[in-house]
């Protein structure tokens, strides 16, 4: 049963200030705007935000925009226009957050930077989002997702021993998103104790490389890159996708401890434990072809349910090769009322509440704007009067 909203979300009465499009930045701020934040998107009169136009999946909305942008506010402004400093100055003035991830430079060229804000505003928290983060020869480059997959190593551990692939999710903007969602509640706890600002500065290279792990340090003191192993994995085995005699099981084993039980009740070959080959994890991974042959030969002669129904038995972790259309109707997300329905400008959809749940209280899960929704009044809670939001309008400025 889903609880009611409450006045006293976690992030009630915070006021954010985006300066933001695609992914990185948006997925951020979207997380403070289901926790109570007020969210101030800013959006170029007449195109908006480019993930608008990334498709028409959704009614013929963006899946991407609709995804990211629940419960934020969409105020449209021609930065460079006559009037615009002036609506700028008083929209930072009234934030207690900063977001942005605009082209290298854009922000601080518009009297944005830190420099210019921290001595008027010494209470705000600015978050510059960028690439390849400040200085070195990278840091006026653009950066897609897809090429920080590639520059941060994730294509390399990605795909087929012969094909490196992008992973089919934005992971690298998805990453740099949770750093800055994470960064800004850190620096909102300090400025609590304290009072003072912060300037945070998150780089997608940096999160995405922090995000290789494991793979770097393998890389620098193991025996070289991991290898790409497309549904298995390059330091565990058995783990990842295996042939039964109807079709696919997914199942992995994490730990030697469990290595005896799958031979005994998985494959009825109890003396196998006992085997040199694969009494390890390394020994495993060291002759995984010898062993997978032995599974799957064993595997042959059952159904995937049954393989499934003895996995369960002995405790081994397994899964179900999901689409995404699957994912939508997942039995486990029903039966658990992780969906609710928001308002869109093409009506009500579906969406998923935000992985962390409160127990007392329940995400805002605001409604998705249209562009420049909420122009009007916004500018009018800054004080500006109606006939200088007509003047701003007139003028292509909104």
């Amino acid at each position: 049963m889903s609880l009611p909203s409450h006045p006293d979300l976690p992030l009630a009465g915070l006021r954010v200030l985006a300066l933001e499009h695609a992914v990185a930045a948006p997925i951020a701020t979207r997380q403070l705007a289901d926790m109570g934040a007020e969210v101030i998107k800013l959006e170029r009169p007449g195109a908006g935000d480019f993930a608008r136009g990334y498709d028409g999946a959704v009614r013929g909305m963006s899946s991407f925009f609709i995804w990211l942008n629940r419960g934020k506010r969409s105020v449209t402004l021609d930065v460079k226009a006559p009037g615009a400093a002036g609506i700028l100055a008083r929209l930072v003035g009234s934030v207690d957050v900063v977001v942005q991830n605009w082209a290298p430079g854009a922000t601080a060229r518009l009297g944005l930077s830190w420099e210019a804000l921290s001595a008027r505003h010494p209470g705000l928290i600015l978050c510059d989002i960028s690439g390849y983060g400040e200085g070195g020869p990278y840091a006026n480059r653009k950066a897609y997702d897809l090429l920080i997959q590639a520059e941060a190593g994730l294509m390399s551990v990605t795909g087929t021993a012969e094909i490196p692939a992008r992973a089919g999710i934005s992971a690298a903007d998805i990453a740099t998103g949770m750093y800055v969602s994470s960064g800004i509640l850190s620096a909102l706890v300090r400025r609590g104790r304290s009072g003072q600002g912060a300037h945070l500065q998150v780089a997608m290279l940096d999160a995405m490389a922090e995000w290789l792990g494991n793979s770097l340090y393998h890389a620098a003191y193991g025996a070289g890159p991991p290898e790409r192993r497309a549904s298995s994995h390059p330091s565990l085995a058995p783990y990842g996708v295996h042939h039964a005699g109807d079709g696919q099981v997914i199942f992995g084993i994490q730990n030697d401890r469990e290595w005896p039980g799958f031979c005994r009740i998985v494959l009825g070959k109890p003396d196998l434990a006992a085997d040199p080959r694969f009494a390890t994890n390394i020994a495993r991974v060291q002759n995984r072809e010898a062993m997978t042959a032995i599974i799957e030969r064993e595997f042959a002669a059952l159904g995937s349910a049954e393989v499934t129904a003895r996995l369960e038995r002995a405790g081994i972790a397994n899964g179900r090769m999901n689409d995404a259309r699957e994912v939508w109707n997942h039995p486990q997300l029903a039966a658990r009322d992780r969906w609710r329905e928001v308002a869109t400008p093409v009506g009500a959809v579906r969406a998923m509440l935000p992985p962390v749940t409160f127990g007392d209280v329940e995400a805002a899960m605001g409604e998705v704007p249209a562009l420049g929704a909420h122009t009007d009044a916004v500018l009018a809670g800054l004080g500006f009067t109606s006939a200088e939001i007509e003047a701003f309008r007139a003028a292509g400025a909104i």
